[in-house]
């Protein structure tokens, strides 16, 4: 219901763009925009498992800023010394939180896309443009998430026998650690084979080939496409007049929204919030349908 029941290439226009826009964007406010939105979203999709995995990418976020600023010295900051007798600055820190943001928003981006963009997508996307593209992220958005359940089912039988990843001591748990993840990796690689020699006996690969497919490009999708490439435009049009503009090195120097900078944030937070309103509004019609008796569809038609 919402947002995965549109079109795949309106599901592949938003993630391509969203993406895009928060692995590139440095000014805080678009980064601000595009963490909040990809924080709840992801929430929407997958409920409590997207919490606690979000709030886990914070302390490697603060992590990394460490880590950048002891290795790279640029600002006139001086905040103080590293245990080599660099200097630690402001600049330096807070670009690294910058990078780190941007690295969690992408993340989490990643995080709703699988669960929106389906194998049968991927394949009525790419099967005619690419056979092989279409066969290695079929495998790959099968694969993730079976690794999560073949690690429980692992650790479950290691448990079974006293080596499981919280019996015994530190260094034994330590060690049954690696050896859950080593035969993870074995199974992994066995998963990957079997799953392409299973694509090609089905002549994934073949020239000319058919595929069955249910999508239709209906009234809603165009509406959702014209209001989405309005917002990538609007955008757009920001980012090349200057309004994203940021600078860390020498110093932290950024151009405060002016006229343009608050069109363009609009056009970027309407963008990146589009899915998570489509799912509120076909839920609050969903509702209101329910109370007055009326049937909706999957597709909130």
């Amino acid at each position: 219901m919402g947002f995965e029941a549109c079109h795949p290439a309106v599901n592949f226009i938003f993630f391509a763009a969203v993406l895009y826009g928060s692995a590139t964007f440095r000014h805080p406010v678009f980064l601000t925009i595009a963490y909040i939105c990809a924080f709840a979203y992801s929430v929407k999709r997958r409920g409590t498992r997207a919490v606690i995995f979000n709030l886990c990418l914070l302390p490697l976020v603060v992590a990394f800023a460490l880590y950048y600023s002891s290795y790279h010295h640029f600002g006139v900051t001086v905040l103080g010394k590293n245990f080599v007798d660099n200097n630690m600055t402001l600049e330096s820190q807070v670009y690294g939180l910058v990078i780190g943001l941007r690295f969690a928003t992408v993340c989490m981006w990643l995080e709703a896309m699988f669960q929106v963009v389906s194998s049968d997508k991927v394949v009525y996307l790419f099967g005619k443009v690419s056979p092989l593209l279409s066969l290695f992220l079929t495998i790959l958005l099968r694969l993730i998430p079976r690794i999560s359940q073949e690690a429980r089912r692992i650790n479950l039988a290691q448990k079974g026998i006293g080596w499981g990843s919280n019996q015994g001591n530190i260094f034994r748990r330590v060690v049954n650690c690696l050896r859950i993840f080593s035969m993870l990796i074995t199974w992994m690689i066995s998963a990957l084979a079997l799953e392409s020699d299973s694509m090609r006996s089905r002549g994934s690969l073949l020239r000319g080939r058919t595929a069955f497919s249910i999508y239709r490009f209906d009234n809603r999708d165009r509406a959702f496409v014209i209001a989405l490439f309005s917002c990538i435009t609007m955008t757009a049009m920001g980012v090349i007049l200057g309004a994203s503009k940021m600078w860390y090195n020498p110093r932290i120097i950024w151009r405060p929204l002016n006229g343009i900078g608050i069109v363009t944030a609009i056009g970027y937070l309407a963008l990146c919030f589009m899915p998570m309103a489509l799912e509120l509004w076909t839920e609050y019609r969903f509702h209101a349908a329910r109370k007055r008796g009326v049937h909706y569809d999957a597709t909130g038609q």
